[in-house]
């Protein structure tokens, strides 16, 4: 399976939108501080996701999720 997932800082409440096949070890890999955008807004929780059969659907929903129309979505459902 492959998610599309938003992840919270609780530093400073901003956002991380991503997609990956294995949640729990990309949400540890942001957490140690290994990924460049990342490392200065942690620690990070899951905030959201959403499962997909392919790695293709995962990431169109990440760059959704990225888009203006995705961020009115996502503040619609109370999501963000």
């Amino acid at each position: 399976m492959f998610f599309a997932y938003i992840l919270k800082s609780l530093k400073d409440q901003s956002y991380y939108y991503g997609s990956t096949n294995n949640l729990p070890n990309r949400i540890k890999i942001h957490n140690s501080g290994k990924v460049k955008y990342t490392k200065g807004h942690r620690p990070y929780t899951l905030h959201y996701y959403e499962e997909f059969r392919t790695r293709k659907e995962a990431f169109t929903r990440e760059r959704f999720f990225k888009s203006i129309d995705g961020y009115k979505w996502l503040k619609s459902k109370g999501i963000i």
